[in-house]
């Protein structure tokens, strides 16, 4: 018989120690950090100015410009061409060599004209002597005729010896009538020739250098289809640099306003002129509409050569030591009077991709017919008339805002003298209005109006409303995601923004 089975005596239980209360401890101090990390990031109400992009009022200088590209041109020039055909015996200028008005620059092979200018002499040498016999019968028949007359009065004679030396008397008159017309077409006909054998020699019409030469030493010139080019002659003391605008920003020239441009490895240095001329008749490529605007620059120097490539900028507004701020800062109010035609009309054509803010849409106030997501292109098709009648009906609704930055460039340019259609006047037109957010040290936002006065896409002169070094607010903060996936740095516009969180209290 098994006997029973009995337990093992359990161990007695050991009292918990202060090491366990310890680590028990650090973990609920450790689980209350993280909570208190995680109510910090995402339950607690964010500060103002971790949400925007924040931007100082500073001081700056500041130029609305009109861009184009263009290419510099000697102002006066000539294309020096052959008159008389022949063979181009000699050349005596080469390209880059300076020459003065009246030098000899090439010379043609004139063995044939100087057979021809010494043919026409020696007839000519002919018919004055076949004059001078002329002379000499007529002499003779004078005499004939008055002893026939003296005769016929005693009435020695008769009547018919009498008329036949009248006769005989007029015809040797008639004959050096003949021949001295005859000597009046050779001689100019041999100063014809005599011009044409000094052509065989080509002159510089004016001082300058040769910048081209198209024929060369030896060449057979043929006259007798179309004047041949030899060279080109240029005074390079003064060039014209030829722009091409488009009919966008054609509007906002003006005769004599300010121009500078660069060239490709100028580094920098810049060249200024004043507009000379805009032409009339434009050029158009691929149905774009452009315009030639014309200035002039002193080349002294010779730094500057025919056919180079320039970046122009036209100055149509400028401003120094100005308070500036970004134009994405501006909420533009709505304007009264001319500044909210011209601010509409243009607003769309200049601020279609303006960075900034825009309050309303530009395309409500366009006609139905007309598609809102080209303003640019729809504003420059329409005619003088249909632009006027848009300007007219935005009048009498009252305006609609439009984008800030675009409404006071509008504002501060000026269109090109003479031109009825933009509406140019010397009045002198009232500061575009709008608003910026003016944040403090501890993110308190204030909204303040604003006085404007040269703006371009990128900053505003403030003429009134802020002082320097306040902060104003750009745009909202991208979140990291978002700012890593967007490499274009764009704001997000202000008009109407509602921040993250606005509902709960700071």
């Amino acid at each position: 018989m098994n006997a029973p089975r009995t337990s093992p005596p359990r161990a007695p239980r050991r009292p918990r120690t202060w090491r366990f209360y310890a680590v028990l401890a650090l973990g609920f101090a450790a689980l209350g950090g993280g909570g208190f990390a995680v109510w910090k990031k995402f339950l607690r109400d964010a500060n103002p100015r971790e949400l925007y992009q924040i931007a100082t009022v500073e001081r700056g200088n500041l130029q609305d410009v009109v861009t184009a590209t263009g290419s510099v041109q000697p102002r006066n020039y000539v294309d020096v061409g052959a008159q008389v055909s022949g063979q181009l015996k000699k050349l005596h200028v080469e390209v880059g060599s300076v020459v003065q008005s009246g030098d000899l620059l090439a010379e043609i092979d004139p063995t044939v004209l100087k057979a021809t200018v010494d043919a026409r002499r020696a007839g000519l040498r002919n018919q004055r002597a076949t004059l001078k016999s002329n002379e000499a019968q007529l002499v003779l028949a004078t005499l004939q005729y008055n002893r026939q007359k003296n005769l016929a009065a005693a009435d020695a004679t008769t009547g018919e010896a009498l008329q036949v030396a009248e006769a005989t008397m007029r015809t040797a008159q008639a004959q050096i009538e003949a021949v001295k017309a005859q000597i009046e077409q050779t001689e100019s006909t041999l100063r014809a020739d005599e011009a044409t054998l000094n052509y065989a020699r080509i002159y510089s019409p004016i001082s300058g250098t040769v910048i081209s030469v198209t024929a060369r030493q030896g060449q057979t010139l043929n006259t007798n289809q179309s004047a041949p080019t030899l060279m080109r002659v240029a005074d390079l003391s003064t060039m014209t640099v030829q722009t091409q605008v488009s009919e966008a920003e054609i509007s906002k020239l003006r005769l004599g306003m300010e121009v500078y441009f660069t060239t490709l490895g100028s580094q920098g240095r810049r060249w200024y002129g004043r507009l000379r001329k805009v032409e009339p008749t434009p050029t158009v490529s691929n149905n774009v509409v452009l315009y030639n605007a014309l200035f002039d620059v002193p080349n002294t120097n010779q730094a500057l050569m025919p056919s180079m490539t320039t970046q122009v900028f036209f100055v149509a507004a400028s401003a120094e030591n100005a308070l500036t701020v970004p134009a994405a800062a501006l909420a533009m109010t709505k304007s009264q009077g001319r500044r909210r035609e011209r601010g509409a009309a243009d607003g769309g054509a200049r601020g279609a991709s303006a960075p900034g803010p825009a309050t309303s849409s530009t395309a409500a106030a366009a006609p139905a017919s007309a598609p809102a997501s080209d303003p640019r292109g729809r504003f420059a098709s329409m005619t003088p008339e249909e632009r006027q009648a848009m300007r007219e009906r935005r009048k009498a609704r009252g305006g609609e805002p439009v984008n800030a930055a675009a409404a006071a460039s509008a504002a501060t340019s000026s269109p090109v003298a003479g031109d009825s259609t933009a509406g140019f006047s010397n009045t002198p037109r009232a500061p575009a209005k709008a608003t910026v957010k003016v944040i403090d040290a501890k993110g308190n936002i204030e909204e303040r109006q604003v006085e404007l006065g040269v703006t371009t896409r990128v900053q505003a002169q403030v003429l009134s409303g802020l002082n320097e070094g306040e902060e104003v607010i750009v745009g909202l903060k991208l979140p990291p995601a978002a700012a890593r996936g967007n490499n274009s740095g764009s704001n997000n516009p202000m008009g109407g923004m509602q921040p993250p969180g606005s509902g709960r209290g700071r």
